[in-house]
Formats: C-alpha cells, structure tokens, sequence
C-alpha cells in the first residue's frame, strides 16, 4: 500500500527565503498570519484521495513550535479541507530522526525541502521529492519546486509497476 509522507514547514507553512518558519520570532497573531505555500491544499486534498487517505505529516521541531504548528494547521482549517487527520501528525527533534516515523508508517512517498532529509530516508522510502527552489539537486531525489510539479510527479510515480523507480 501507497503511503504519503509531507514535511510541515517551507512545504505547508510559507516562510522568508532562508528561513525554516516565520514562528520562531514572531508572536501568536504572527504566526497564525504565515500563509500557507501556494497550492498546497489543493494538491494535498487531492493527493490524500490518490492515497486513499494514507497520509501523514511528519516534522522536526522542539515542542514551543511543534505547537505553533498545530495552532497553525488548526487555523488554517488543514485537517477538515484536506483529509489527513490531526492524529496523522508527527513530531521528531531532530531532522534524521523522520527516517524513524517513515519506517513505523511504511512511507513510499515522501515531501521535503531539506537534502539531509532525504539522505536519512535513502534506502527506507523509495519515492522522494525534494521540494521548492533548491539548487544542486540531488541525483537520486525528483526535485518539485511547488505543488503543481510535486502532485504531477507523486501521481506520475503511482502510476508505475510497483517495482517502480528508487528515489
């Protein structure tokens, strides 16, 4: 079974170029008034269903943003417009530690703007995409600048024999 694994920040929650969050200085109103990345409810609404519901969302972060995040997505209505549950939610300290999530979860796909993310999970998920405007890009990973290039090559991915390609 197909399961779809999605970083939170620079891939749900927008941010400055260089920055993780706008959470870390900011206050309470600040926070809830990050936009989201362009397209990513879309797309993710519509990749849940092309998973039958099989996704997550897994971050790092310490607990002041792992709840700012929540308080975020529950602002945004995330969990009621795009079908992945609030229960869906992980939460690990440090970055290689998402390989630890994508294995108890059985993650085939997996959303993320940070190479050393996807290095952890090399061997562990198959499909990986290394998402926004990163440069180099890896060999080994689909690199999807937005969500309208993320959703076309998780879809195109699905669509191969279930040998399918290493990511």
């Amino acid at each position: 079974m197909n399961r779809l694994g999605i970083d939170i920040g620079r891939v749900i929650i927008d941010s400055p170029p260089g920055q993780d969050t706008a959470f870390f200085g900011a206050d309470e109103a600040a926070v809830l008034r990050t936009p989201g990345v362009p397209g990513a409810f879309e797309a993710i609404t519509r990749l849940v269903e092309l998973f039958d519901g099989q996704a997550w969302l897994v971050s790092k972060c310490g607990p002041r943003i792992q709840q700012r995040s929540l308080n975020w997505l529950r602002h945004h209505d995330f969990f009621q417009r795009t079908g992945i549950p609030e229960a869906n939610v992980r939460f690990c300290l440090r970055r290689p530690d998402k390989a630890i999530h994508c294995a108890e979860l059985a993650i085939t796909h997996f959303i993320d703007d940070k190479p050393d993310v996807h290095q952890a999970l090399t061997g562990l998920v198959p499909h990986r995409y290394l998402f926004g405007p990163q440069r180099p890009i890896p060999t080994t990973l689909t690199h999807t600048p937005d969500w309208p290039s993320a959703e076309a090559a998780i879809t195109a991915d699905l669509r191969l024999p279930t040998t399918g390609r290493a990511g």
